[in-house]
Parts: C-alpha cells; structure tokens; sequence
C-alpha cells in the first residue's frame, strides 16, 4: 500500500484537474510507455489532421496551452506533452534522466509510441530549448519548427531575470514562486488557476529538469517561426529577434507586443494562434 498522499501532492492535483478542465470537452489524455517512464499527454482536434507536438516552458505542464487548444485543434491534431523531469504527470521511472541526449532519446520514444512518424513541433520558453535540440537530433520527423520566446537558444538570460529568481532557486516556496510570477508578468493579469498550478510545479518535490549547452541553432534546417515576446524580462526580445535573423536568414522573427516571457502563452492567445497558423499554413 502506496503512501498517502502530502498536502502539496493534493493541493498539485487539484489545480492540475482543474485547469484541465478548461480544455475542450473532446480533449483525450494518453500514457505514452517510454524506457524512461509513462509521458502524459493532451491530445485534441482532428484524427486526420497533421499532428502538432507542444512543449511547455519550465513548472508550466503540457496543460499551459489551455487558450491555444480551442484554435490550433480545429485544423490540427496537438499533442501537448508533459515533461520528463518536470512537474505533472509524466512519470520518471526506468532508465536514469541524466542529459540532453536523454531528452533528446525519450522524445524519440515518446514520437514512436504516438505513431508520429514526422510532425510539426512548438515549444514555449525551455519546451523551446528542447524542441531545437531534438529538430538538430532528428531533422527527418520535424515538417516545422516554431519556438515560443525560447530561453538559451539565440541568447542567455538577463542577469537581471536570474538574480530576481535566485531566492526561488536557493528556496523553492510557493510565495517565492508567485512573487517572481508576479513581476516578470505585471500588467497581463495571468490565469489564477494557472498562477497556482505554476507555484505548485515550481516547488514540487523531486522535480530536477535537465539543463544542457546552448544548441547549434544555426544548423537548424527546417522552417522556423520565432515568437518573441515584446516585454520579456529574461532577455532583450528585440535584440533576439535581430540574432535570429542574422543567424538563420529565411527565419520568421516576430514580437508580440505586450507580452512577457511567463505570460505566453496563454495572454492573448489569439495572437500567437493566428501566427502560428499562419506560419504551419
């Protein structure tokens, strides 16, 4: 007989079981077996139509695209994912989390165990990192590649991002948690529900993402929309959005204006839906 569960694991669960609810009643969850655990993931839209892979940012879950579901399923078939090493309900169990290349090969497995034999692929913030690290492993599965104000990719952080999440790192506690929420997003008025899934993701116990190097994004081939965020604290979008354009010429770079980095991307989500359509065509 299992342990019961702690205050923090029913107050996690019950913020996630309700900000699921916010997605469309067609909404399917799955339990993707990997060598590294079982991956939960949100599938909506059409059976027949081209599949769309999201990756949320950090202490965000595969719930995050809640606003964006409604607009994106109506022509594709999404896929938001969980995170391995993260907060939510993909389990980490089997073969050890250590590296990159770990992501990278349980993407593999989480593709293969969805019959996604190619896809289009977005990620948000650290879902972002990841989404081009697995596009430079495996270029032949990716039709597209969009990445959501993505972090360590083009530039690193803002000194500035990272001492006011210092506290947070050194002690994860939910005040902590919604105070660093608070100031990188003022003036969006971000989703309460979410708000408190966040802080409860960001100091849930045994959660150890895994980091890795900046990847070679100047190798990337397949198409790609950058979506950067015009108030983004965690590094200057403008001057990004210039890197982009240096590095990858035929790439789309675009801000949106008002935004900041925690508050995509559910804050006007009909701006970054009608981007991101628009780029996938």
């Amino acid at each position: 007989m299992g342990m019961p569960p702690s205050a923090h694991e029913r107050a996690f669960g019950l913020a996630y079981d309700e900000l699921r609810a916010r997605w469309p009643a067609s909404t399917e969850e799955r339990d993707v077996d990997t060598p590294y655990g079982r991956t939960r993931v949100h599938v909506h839209g059409p059976v027949d139509g081209p599949p769309l892979v999201l990756l949320p940012g950090g202490s965000a879950t595969g719930l995050v695209w809640f606003a964006n579901a409604p607009a994106l399923g109506e022509r594709y078939r999404i896929h938001a994912v969980d995170l391995l090493g993260d907060a939510g309900r993909t389990e980490r169990r089997g073969r050890p989390l250590r590296s990159a290349d770990d992501l990278t090969a349980w993407l593999d497995a989480l593709l293969d165990g969805l019959a996604l034999t190619r896809t289009h692929l977005c990620g948000h913030s650290y879902g972002a990192w990841l989404a081009v690290r697995y596009a430079l492993h495996a270029p032949e599965r990716i039709d597209r590649l969009a990445l959501v104000d993505p972090t360590r990719v083009f530039a690193g952080f803002r000194p500035g991002y990272l001492l006011r999440a210092l506290p947070l790192l050194i002690r994860p506690t939910e005040a902590r948690a919604r105070a660093f929420l608070a100031w990188e997003t003022a003036g969006t008025h971000p989703d309460e529900t979410w708000r408190r899934l966040h802080a409860l993701a960001a100091t849930a116990p045994g959660r150890k993402p895994v980091a890795g190097g900046r990847p070679r994004a100047a190798d990337l081939r397949a198409p790609l929309l950058v979506l950067l965020a015009e108030r983004s604290r965690t590094h200057r979008a403008a001057e990004v959005a210039d890197r982009v354009r240096r590095v990858l010429p035929e790439a789309e770079a675009v801000l949106l204006p008002g935004a900041t980095h925690h508050s995509l991307p559910r804050v006007e989500p009909h701006r970054l839906d009608e981007r991101l359509l628009g780029f996938l065509g």
